[in-house]
């Protein structure tokens, strides 16, 4: 059976290719999401994407996501959080809300080597797991993470 993955993303996130490209590299938005849709597609699983820069949507969302979940029509959540990682306790509750909805955070740069504000997360300690500093090849990585950890146990 195929199930739906969610790739999440949240503020300032519909500003790649144009802010900090030395931070984040020349790649759009756009681009993540179609190099995610294929990728996923590859793997056998449908894909979408959304991105806000509201907080209260990326909630509403996982909220869905666990929902859908528990209905068997999920696998799970890639979620590049963007700055609301190290400051959203919102977040941290609405992934632990629906557990066992299977989170992979993601993370374009290394924010362990960025500023020390960036070194914590609220969204951690509700993750599945955790990719970091691959760039954008870092939303293909969780992926396959998700696929590979969660694919064989989540409900058919």
């Amino acid at each position: 059976m195929t199930r739906k993955i969610l790739v999440l993303n949240g503020p300032n996130l519909n500003l790649l290719g144009t802010r900090e490209p030395g931070q984040y590299g020349h790649a759009t938005l756009a681009d993540v999401e179609a190099a995610c849709t294929a990728h996923g597609q590859r793997l056998g699983h449908e894909m979408e994407c959304f991105q806000s820069n509201w907080e209260g949507a990326l909630i509403d969302k996982i909220h869905e996501y666990g929902r859908l979940f528990r209905e068997g029509q999920v696998l799970g959540v890639v979620f590049n959080p963007g700055a609301l990682t190290h400051t959203s306790i919102a977040l941290h509750d609405a992934i632990k809300g629906v557990e066992p909805l299977p989170v992979i955070e993601c993370h374009i740069s290394n924010v362990h080597a960025r500023e020390t504000f960036r070194h914590h997360s609220w969204v951690s300690p509700v993750a599945g797991g955790i990719v970091v500093g691959f760039g954008t090849d870092g939303y293909l990585l969780a992926i396959d993470g998700l696929v590979r950890k969660y694919g064989a146990t989540a409900r058919d």
